[in-house]
This record gives structure tokens, C-alpha cells and sequence, in this order.
């Protein structure tokens, strides 16, 4: 248990020192800039402020860090960890249509909002979803780890990029090569995968193997018998929303991967 858990803080913060981009021998990596006690002068206060005023969101909606977590991979999945999912524009990622289930962009605002006023033009908006991140981890009873800090805000952001993100639809072969693209591999694909022990599905992203898979009328014969029917009585419409993980929902821990290996839910 010890061991899964270690394995997918380790590749979160993976996740948020790359750049997502393939990088060259000649290129310096812009994760050597980044370090723990980054705004240790600046903003010494930044991680407590942060931890409090999620806290206080995550008090009043618990469901809040999932999306926190997923809001920081689709950012990350993109141009790399530089916030620009946050970017609010006509043709910027966050505007895109694959983009309208992300939640939690006020949150990131108060916090930003806080900082502001306690380290005036200090703490960027990358390393809040980070530590967000982490934050909302350790909400759901996950791992605490350090996060470097250090990122620069990016300024572009762009709607058709957002598309490159995994929306669930895509098989193996295209999620490992999406995966190897930004170098990351199999293991890492497969343990970041874990993070989906909490939040919930849009029913819509396949209520057709529930009543109607491959046009047949029928649901779809490799889903698990004793879990369709409770996927019937929750998907009467796409817009409905169905726990990922049905056992422990809410708890951020390994029963996601024990569902897959027993065939509970798929």
C-alpha cells in the first residue's frame, strides 16, 4: 500500500517538473530552476495560505478536489505546467469545449486573490495549482510530498491545443504514445490513472454501453453484471455523474486499481 502510494506522488511531482516537451540534450531543463524554498524570502507564508483557503472551499464542497487534481493535469497536459488553462479568452484553453467540465477555477482565483494581498506579485498561478494539487491529495487522504516551486505563468493558451488531452475515448496504443510523447512511460501511465480513485464520470462518456453499445440495443456484454444495473439507475441522462471508484469515492487510495483487477465495475 505504502509502496502504490509513494509511486503516485512520485509521478505527480514528475508530472509538475516536466515541461511536457520532449527535451533535447542541448536544451536546459526549466525544472533545474525550481526548488523548495523558492519563495522562502518572498512569500514565506504562500503554502499556509494556500492549505487555508482550500480548506475553507473544500469544506463547503468536498467534490472539489478531484477537480482540483484533474484542473492541474489539464494544464500540465498541454504546454506543461504554466497555468494557462486559466487563461479566460475567446480561444484560449479554457474556452475550448472539451474544457466545460473543468471545475475549480474560482478557487484558484481566492487563492490567488490572498496571496496578492499578502506577497503582492510574487507567487504565480502555476505553483498555486500545484501545490492545489497537492493539497486537494491530501484532502481525499492521500500523500503529503514537497512541491518545488519556481514556475513562470504562461501566456499562451490556445483552445485547439486542449483537444490533445485524454478524454477517456482514446485505447491503449494512443494513450501510451500520448504518455511517451511527453516523457513519461507505461508505469507512469498507468499510476496517474490511480488519481481517478476519487471524482466522478460524466455519464455521458458512455452511457451507450449501457443501453445502446455498437448500435445493438443492447448494453454492452463485457460490463460487469452485477454492476450495470446500478449504472442504469444512475445514467438516465448523459449530463448525470457516476463515482469512478463505487467502493471508497471519496478517499484517495488504491481500491481503483483492485476494481480493475477484480473486473468489478468495467
Amino acid at each position: 500500500m505504502k509502496f502504490r502510494y509513494l509511486a503516485l506522488f512520485v509521478l505527480l511531482v514528475r508530472l509538475e517538473l516536466s515541461a511536457i516537451q520532449p527535451v533535447t540534450a542541448a536544451a536546459r531543463n526549466p525544472a533545474d530552476d525550481l526548488s523548495v524554498d523558492f519563495y522562502e524570502k518572498t512569500c514565506p507564508n504562500a503554502e499556509d495560505i494556500i492549505s487555508e483557503r482550500l480548506g475553507a472551499w473544500f469544506d463547503k464542497d468536498s467534490t472539489l478536489a478531484p477537480s482540483i487534481i484533474r484542473l492541474h493535469f489539464h494544464d500540465c497536459a498541454v504546454r506543461g505546467c504554466d497555468a494557462s488553462i486559466l487563461l479566460n479568452f475567446t480561444g484560449s484553453e479554457r474556452t475550448a469545449f472539451v474544457s466545460n467540465t473543468l471545475r475549480g477555477f474560482e478557487v484558484i482565483d481566492d487563492i490567488k486573490a490572498a496571496l496578492e494581498k499578502s506577497c503582492p506579485r510574487t507567487v504565480s498561478c502555476a505553483d498555486i495549482l500545484a501545490t492545489a494539487a497537492r493539497e486537494a491529495t491530501i484532502h481525499a487522504g492521500g500523500p503529503f510530498w514537497l512541491v518545488p516551486f519556481g514556475r513562470r505563468d504562461g501566456t499562451i493558451s490556445i483552445d485547439k491545443e486542449a483537444e490533445m488531452v485524454p478524454h477517456g475515448h482514446e485505447n491503449v496504443t494512443t494513450l501510451i504514445n500520448f504518455f511517451e510523447a511527453k516523457g513519461l512511460d507505461v508505469r507512469d501511465l498507468v499510476t496517474l490513472s490511480g488519481a481517478h480513485t476519487i471524482g466522478r464520470a460524466s455519464c455521458g462518456t458512455f452511457i451507450n454501453r449501457v443501453y445502446d453499445f455498437n448500435g445493438t440495443g443492447k448494453p454492452d456484454p463485457s460490463l460487469n453484471a452485477h454492476y450495470l444495473p446500478m449504472l442504469k439507475k444512475r445514467c438516465k441522462r448523459s449530463t448525470d455523474l457516476v463515482h469512478l471508484d463505487v467502493i471508497t469515492p471519496t478517499t484517495f487510495d488504491t481500491v481503483y486499481y483492485k476494481i480493475f483487477r477484480g473486473r468489478q465495475d468495467c
